[in-house]
């Protein structure tokens, strides 16, 4: 009995040899100790300051009305309700996207003129219209303004869409400005890190206004905070072909003498950087639209952070000035200051974009 329990006792010490070496692989593996992780140091915060930036699109031509094209950021002063301002960006922007909204007058008064504006308006905006970057818009007014076809790049369906138009009814004028320049206000964009564009408003018109309910101040105050400048064509003089206009040579020259549509016009224009042109042959009519595409190609951008803060909602006039004799400037009168809260408009300084280096 003794030896069976001797027996006993070395079997179970065997079987527990053979166990443990079972119990040390299945045992987890201690963790090797982490080595202490590098603390980041903390970064400042960031701070963003939203900066009003004051654009201005504007042209230089000599006294025989040609284009100036080769001047410096040096070149130039800007001066904002007499006080001198530091240019910060300047570039010549012959290359922006265009973003153009055709104003075609279809009142009654122009019935017989119609066909001739048509043909002008097409005619400029093949000649400035570039594919894949420039895009217009078309609006009508008689009685009442109406966007007949919105922002497009497709050349023949503007023209399609102009030649379709007839004329009849009276004139809002100032109610077309009004709507036009809200829709130039936040037009689409261009793709890219530049987010800028040119916003021009062309108007073929007499001028003459008998249905708006805005009126001429809020019309030129609306295409100011839009930043649109303004160009028009007035239709007041009844245009001739050459023959004609050779036949009447045999009678007494006929001198011309400007409406008081045609100084609506002007003064529209004027405001807003544009000008206004005043055919009298139907070839002069084209011109015009040619004269405004020159000077599309021939501008000059800069901007600047106006030296007063106030967010005031006043008219601040802006005047620019070039250091070569016999040149001049043709830019915006002004501009609106923001407000302290939101505006229900865009922005009256202009897009705080990025700008091209100096």
């Amino acid at each position: 009995m003794r030896r069976l329990r001797v027996v006993a006792l070395l079997f179970g010490a065997l079987l527990l040899l053979h166990r443990a070496p079972l119990r040390a692989q299945q045992a987890p593996a201690p963790a090797p100790p982490q080595p202490p992780q590098a603390t980041k140091p903390q970064q400042p915060p960031t701070f963003i300051k939203k900066v009003e930036l004051v654009d201005i699109v504007f042209s230089v031509f000599n006294r025989r009305q040609k284009f100036i094209t080769d001047l410096q950021k040096e070149n130039f002063s800007v001066f904002e309700d007499n006080q001198s301002q530091e240019i910060r960006f300047f570039s010549r922007e012959t290359d922006l996207p265009l973003r153009v909204g055709m104003l075609l007058d279809t009142s009654n008064s122009i019935r017989d003129r119609l066909k001739f504006e048509q043909e002008a308006a097409i005619d400029f905006l093949y000649n400035v219209l570039r594919r894949h970057k420039d895009l217009a818009f078309l609006m009508t007014f008689d009685s009442e303004p109406s966007v007949i076809q919105d922002y497009t790049e497709d050349l023949g369906t503007l023209r399609d869409v102009i030649l379709r138009q007839r004329a009849g009814g009276g004139t809002a004028l100032y109610d077309a400005i009004y709507l036009a320049s809200q829709q130039l206000s936040n037009p689409p964009g261009p793709s890219g890190d530049n987010p800028q564009v040119r916003r021009v408003l062309v108007v073929i018109s007499d001028g003459d206004d008998n249905q708006s309910s805005h009126s001429r101040g809020e019309a030129i105050e609306m295409a100011q905070r839009a930043g649109v400048v303004l160009y028009a064509i007035s239709t007041s003089t009844q245009w001739v072909t050459a023959n004609e206009e050779r036949d009447a040579a045999k009678q007494t020259s006929r001198k011309y003498h400007k409406e008081p549509g045609d100084k609506v016009l002007e003064q529209i224009t004027e405001e807003t950087g544009g000008r206004a042109f005043f055919p009298y042959r139907v070839d002069d009519l084209a011109q015009s639209f040619l004269d405004i595409g020159d000077e599309l190609r021939s501008q000059y951008s800069l901007a600047y952070v106006p030296s007063n803060k106030k967010a005031d909602g006043r008219f601040r006039k802006i005047r620019i000035e070039v250091d070569r004799k016999g040149l001049q400037v043709r830019a915006r009168r002004g501009y609106y200051a923001p407000r302290a809260s939101a505006d229900a408009t865009r922005p009256s300084t202009g897009p705080a974009a990025k700008h091209p280096g100096d």
